[in-house]
């Protein structure tokens, strides 16, 4: 007659940390997969929050402050005059709230050609804009080189021109200290600056910048595209600027504008972090798999240089399930053990990378709570197959060999 017989959880627990601990250094190389995959895939939820968090405070910052006038023209008139009269800059800069204002329009590519020497067409995707000071002050240009050009540049309409950073690699442009000088329709226009970094219109970088009086000489009016004007405010007064904008440029005719306050920036956060979270989780879920191999790998060759023990305990009444709890139970605190000290270090390194870039590290409790035990997953399905195996050995088998 057959007694039911059980283990107890402790009893269990000691018996796979004394089969664990005789070979330490298998074990230690055995839950290295573990740590890795879980290592990889908190650090990568982690930093994918925290660089989500730090795009919506940035983006958020400059929607609250930034609006977007088009020159739209009087309705039912195919080609009307320009919206921005010469001192529309000024105008909206006496708004109260307004920190800078100026007007900017992109020069279409077919009516010019754009080299860095007399005569030589240039192939580059380089564009042409007018854009003055204000527009520059406000699209926040941080400069690597040299000076903006000025009123006196702007009201002489002078050969003048700024570099994006872009523009500048692309035209082989890496140093002011020998003037050099840019040639549009084979017209010498004076580089003064590179910028190096803005903030607003990134099409400056792979643009090079002209004042509009000189824009206006070489090309004449701008029709299509029209011009248009970048506005920054003070935090809390876009609202009250958007509102006073066309009216205050053409009291008489405010429909010609179009007032456009910036986007929500959760949808450039999408964006922006959505295609990468896919490409990296995916990999942090390859070294899961890896782990998970890597433990499954070490189980099954333990099995086979345990058959004597086995088929000792066998002998001694263990029953055949009895077997494969126990090296359940291995594989498990394997993967309990990769998980845990896999969360500590991805955790810690979201801190590290945090502080290192000054930024507010921000790591969902969830993904804390749950790597862990995924951890504990990996090392429970990947024993099964070896605790299979070691169950299914006979104890006449295991003792003959």
């Amino acid at each position: 007659m057959n007694r039911r017989t059980s283990v107890r959880f402790l009893d269990l627990m000691s018996e796979a940390l004394a089969g664990l601990l005789q070979r330490p250094g298998r074990s230690v190389l055995t839950a290295l997969g573990a740590v890795l995959g879980i290592t990889s895939l908190v650090s990568v939820l982690g930093l994918a929050a925290t660089a989500g968090a730090q795009i919506d405070d940035h983006f958020s910052e400059l929607a609250a402050t930034t609006i977007t006038v088009e020159d739209i023209g009087r309705a039912g008139e195919i080609s009307s005059p320009p919206s921005f009269l010469p001192d529309a800059p000024e105008k909206i800069a006496r708004l109260n709230g307004v920190t800078a204002a100026g007007v900017w329009w992109p020069v279409p590519n077919e009516r010019y050609h754009l080299a860095a020497a007399p005569g030589v067409r240039n192939d580059t995707n380089v564009g042409v804009m007018a854009a003055d000071s204000g527009a520059l002050a406000a699209a926040e240009i941080k400069l690597r080189s040299g000076r903006i050009f000025d009123t006196f540049h702007e009201e002489r309409a002078e050969r003048v021109a700024i570099l994006g950073a872009a523009a500048a690699d692309r035209l082989g442009i890496s140093t002011l200290a020998y003037q050099p000088t840019v040639f549009i329709n084979d017209r010498p226009f004076s580089v003064m600056a590179v910028v190096d970094s803005v903030e607003r219109l990134p099409e400056l970088l792979l643009s090079v910048i002209i004042p509009p009086n000189s824009a206006v000489v070489a090309f004449g009016t701008p029709e299509e595209p029209r011009a248009r004007m970048l506005v920054e405010t003070r935090a809390g007064a876009i609202s009250l600027v958007a509102s006073q904008i066309a009216l205050a440029l053409r009291p008489e005719a405010p429909e010609m504008f179009k007032v456009v306050a910036a986007g929500d920036p959760q949808s450039l956060r999408a964006k922006v972090t959505g295609d990468l979270d896919d490409m990296i989780i995916v990999l942090a879920v390859v070294c899961l798999v890896i782990g998970a191999v890597g433990i499954a790998n070490t189980m099954l060759v333990s099995v086979l240089e345990r058959v004597e023990e086995i088929g000792l305990r066998r002998t001694l009444g263990a029953r055949p399930w009895h077997i494969g709890v126990q090296f359940i139970a291995e594989s498990a605190v394997l993967g309990a053990t990769g998980g845990l000290i896999g969360t500590a270090l991805g955790v810690s390194l979201v801190l590290a990378i945090a502080i290192a870039r000054r930024w507010t590290a921000v790591i969902e409790p969830w993904t804390v709570a749950l790597a862990p035990c995924l951890g504990l997953a990996i090392g429970l399905s990947a024993g099964l197959y070896p605790a299979r195996r070691a169950a299914r050995i006979e104890p006449a088998d295991a003792m003959r060999r």
